[in-house]
This record gives C-alpha cells, structure tokens and sequence, in this order.
C-alpha cells in the first residue's frame, strides 16, 4: 500500500485544507490519505476551537482514510520538536511514502536543499544566531538573518515553510525514505487576518468567529455545524494558577524557559498581569509565550519531549473511514504499538505511558475549558 501522509491542526478544518487533500491524492495517486493530527491543543500554545474527534472527523468526512493523534508533548512544542515528533510516528509506517504539506513556495528542491544546510550548521552561522539573539532578537528572526545567503530567504522567515522545511529536516536526520510534496498555498497567507472570498486563513477564520461575522462559505457545511458560538476559555487563568502553584526551578524545566523567564513568569502571575501582553517582546515571540505557559500548566518537561524522540511510541486512532480498514492494518506493521480502542492503551510502558498520560490530561483541561466532551467517535 502507498499511503500519502499530511500532518495538520485542521483548527478549523477550512476549504484550504480541503484543496490540499484533494491535490494530495490527485498527485501522489497514493491508496490512503493519512493525517497526522494534533489533539485539543495546537502548536501555537491555544486550545483547539473544536475537539479531536470532532476535528478528526471532518478531516475523514472531508477524503482523509485515517486520522492519527500527534502526542500533546509534540504538538504543543515549537516548530522543530513539533516536526521531529510528526516524523518520528510516520517514519515507523513502512507504507508511509510521501509527506504532503501546504508551503508558500512549492519547490521541493529548495527545501531538500536548505535542510542539508540546516543539518550542518557551520560555526560562522552559529555564531551570528548567538550574536544576534544576544542582541535582543528572536531566535527566529537570529536564524534568517544568520543563513541569509545560504538559503532563500522566504523559506526561514514565512510560517508554512518554516514547517516545512523543519519537515524536511527531520526527514534527513531520522533517515527515513519518505518524498515530500510541498503544495503552493491557495489563498490567505498563514498569519492574515481578514477573510478572503473563498480561501482564508485558520486565524482568519477564528478571529471571524470571536467577531460574530459570517465564515459559513469558508468551511465544508459539516463543520461549520459544528462550531462553538463562543471562542473565549478561561486557558489563561488556569495557566496563572499553575504558575503560582508551580516552583521556579520546575517552571525552568519546560522547553524554551531560558535565560530567567521563569522569574518573569512567575512574576507576571503573581502581579496578575495578562501574561502575552506583557512578556512578548522583539527576543520573544507570543507564540513562545504562550507555549511555555500552556507546557507549564500540563505538566511537560522538556526532558519527557526529548525522551519521546528516541523511545518507543504509539500510533493513537482518532478517526477511520469505516470502508478502510486494510489501512488499519498497514498501520499494524509499524514498530510503535496501534492504539484503536481505550483499552489498547494498557499496553503501554515506559516513556510511552508517560507521553500518553499527558494526552489524556490535555483532554481534560480542554473539556473544563470548553465544558463539552464530544463522544468518542473512531469508525466513520
């Protein structure tokens, strides 16, 4: 079986993400459409809009054949852990043959390119990144400036191909076969605000539900049925408290907490300040902030992350086609254990046990903060 695999938030699912299904399988002639999803929190350190199995759902109504769960600990991680992770379950599917992801630029050379580069990073770079981080810029903004010359610029400094090529990069460094197939993106670009006639952003989208506007021609009807009338969550005073109740040297221990931050932290929850408002700035990102806040409140450690990439995991169902499962099946022959029902899971140990626990957590927190549970939902 030759299955085509696309890793994806779907926060909401939209008719961008559709196009990318559709050209996915129409290029990649593949048996199977596998997504790789993150659960009930995404990569930018919020709650998702919609629940997994809700989401996961859409994604198997809309021509996906399997949805797949991303462990929280990865999809709440930044770009680089949060495509090591996606790559690290993937590449354990022998059947898995092609990555597809939606990028502003669709040259696949340019990314296997750059991610050679990346993966040998020489000294003058390194150097220039520190320099340039020490002088208050982010690390983001340090590392494009530092390869300028090296690698188009737009690949490092625009949101999908920035994932793309952390994609690209994983690829390599785990040394796994699969071919990327970076599709030109439709529309709205990743971080644009305002609605388009027909294609619009994820942010778009949900900035347009906090406003009330009408988003109904931007989203297949089975999911705009089943968004929330309301986008607010207390998530932010949930993660005040656990700050507050967390200690310092605790609070360092999550991932990208350097140089001090939980002093700052702390502080800021202690002084009761909004906590993105105030510990943004040009070194530190919004998206920064809030996933330290958020692995804070979780309870992951950057410790548990990095164990993640080299033990054993497993391959969580959150979603099949009821017609498909011979790809159940191909999906058996990985090395990580399948995990299709709740009873499954009992099987795990270890570090495995430890990255699930924290799955079952977020699921949690996300019910608290959404006061709803949708039924759990596999076969579709």
């Amino acid at each position: 079986m030759k299955i085509c695999a696309i890793i994806c938030e779907y926060n909401p699912f939209h008719n961008g993400h559709l196009y990318q299904l559709r050209e996915a399988k129409a290029r990649t002639n593949a048996d199977a459409l596998l997504c790789v999803m993150s659960g009930n929190f995404v990569q930018r350190g919020e709650a998702a809009i919609v629940d997994k199995f809700t989401r996961a759902r859409h994604a198997v109504l809309a021509g996906a054949d399997v949805v797949l769960e991303l462990p929280t600990v990865f999809a709440t991680s930044n770009a680089e852990l949060f495509a090591n992770g996606a790559i690290r379950l993937l590449s354990s599917i022998p059947d898995v043959k092609t990555l597809c992801f939606g990028a502003e630029s669709a040259d696949k050379t340019a990314f296997k390119l750059a991610a050679r580069y990346l993966s040998n990073e020489p000294q003058e770079v390194s150097e220039t990144i520190k320099r340039e981080i020490a002088n208050g810029a982010s690390y983001a903004k340090a590392r494009a400036k530092a390869w300028a010359g090296f690698i188009p610029f737009d690949l490092l400094s625009s949101p999908n191909n920035i994932l793309g090529l952390e994609y690209t990069k994983a690829i390599l460094t785990q040394n796994t076969d699969i071919e990327i197939l970076p599709i030109q993106r439709t529309g709205a670009g990743y971080s644009e605000t305002d609605l388009r006639e027909e294609y619009s952003s994820a942010t778009a989208i949900r900035a347009a539900i906090e406003k009330g506007d009408g988003i109904k021609n931007q989203l297949p009807p089975f999911v705009f049925d089943d968004l929330p009338k309301r986008l607010e969550t207390c998530l932010e005073t949930l993660e005040k408290y656990a700050l507050l109740a967390t200690e310092k040297a605790r609070i360092a221990r999550v991932c990208d907490c350097t140089e001090g931050l939980e002093n700052a932290f702390k502080r800021t929850a202690e002084e009761n300040l909004p906590l993105v408002e105030t510990l943004t700035s040009a070194r530190y990102t919004s998206s920064r902030i809030r996933r330290i806040a958020l692995q804070n409140l979780l309870s992951i450690e950057e410790s548990l992350i990095r164990a993640a990439l080299s033990d054993t995991l497993y391959l969580r169902v959150l979603a099949v086609k009821k017609e498909r499962q011979d790809v159940l099946s191909a999906l058996g022959e990985s090395a990580f254990p399948l995990l299709v029902r709740t009873a499954d899971a009992s099987r795990l140990e270890g570090v495995a046990r430890a990255v699930y626990e924290k799955d079952l957590f977020a699921d949690q927190i996300h019910a608290l903060l959404y006061e709803r549970t949708r039924k759990r939902e596999i076969f579709i």
